[in-house]
């Protein structure tokens, strides 16, 4: 919940069924009142942020946790098209990833990514990484778009 008490829409872009359901318990866990929406490709991402087919009318979301290894267009694909695009580079983007490979964190930040996080293997680590994501993008940084 935003500092202004609307929820915020925040997109998780993730193929991976149980770290979608560890990100949703998350939430819920965390009593985070934030909208969840999810996208399981960068196509559907994309379709999503670009509000076209099954997801005209769905809001822009407010905050982005992207995954790097996605089916149809990888997240590094999803990031360059998010931040090249004046509609949309001033969503937040955080990339929450597997890979601590040094080229990818290089790579993310190059192409404008506002944060990189390695998910956690322990399901509380990683259940209280996305508590603090929400802790510092919803409640300390201030959002475009979410003023008083």
């Amino acid at each position: 919940m935003s500092s202004i008490g609307k929820p915020i829409e925040v997109l998780l872009v993730e193929d991976d069924p149980g770290d979608e359901l560890i990100t949703r318990e998350a939430f819920e866990d965390n009593k985070i009142g934030n909208n969840l929406h999810v996208v399981r490709d960068g196509l559907e991402a994309l379709d999503f942020l670009y509000q076209r087919g099954e997801f005209a009318g769905k809001p822009r979301p407010d905050l982005i946790l992207l995954d790097l290894n996605l089916p149809k267009y990888d997240g590094r694909q999803v990031l360059e098209k998010i931040k090249s695009d004046s509609e949309l580079r001033a969503i937040p983007v955080v990339v929450l990833t597997t890979s601590s490979a040094e080229e990818d964190i290089l790579r993310s930040y190059k192409l404008f990514a506002n944060a990189y996080v390695t998910k956690p293997v322990d399901l509380n680590q990683f259940m209280a990484v996305i508590r603090q994501i929400d802790e510092f993008f919803v409640t300390v940084v201030r959002l475009p778009g979410r003023s008083h």
